[in-house]
């Protein structure tokens, strides 16, 4: 049986139907839960983007990082996302 924690629910949802599925490489399971990182705005994200220069603008690169795709790091994602609103 499939480990428990990657059956669509609450905490977890994959879209392997979609057609930029897998959006990062190298990972079995994406959590499809948070596509777009709600940590994109923000510097302090607490995953791990890079930064390019271009046309004199640094731009945040995300295509490195998982982080919002792990299993792992919705209860962190929730919870700042809750503090974000206080």
């Amino acid at each position: 049986m499939a480990d428990e924690k990657y059956v669509n629910g609450s905490g977890y949802f994959e879209n392997r139907d979609c057609k930029y599925y897998p959006c990062h490489k190298g990972t079995e399971h994406i959590n499809c839960m948070f596509c777009y990182c709600p940590f994109y705005a923000k510097t302090d994200c607490p995953g791990n983007p890079a930064y390019k220069e271009k046309n004199g603008r640094m731009i945040k690169s995300c295509i490195g990082c998982r982080f919002p795709h792990e299993y792992d790091n919705i209860d962190i994602i929730n919870r700042m996302i809750a503090e974000s609103f206080e």
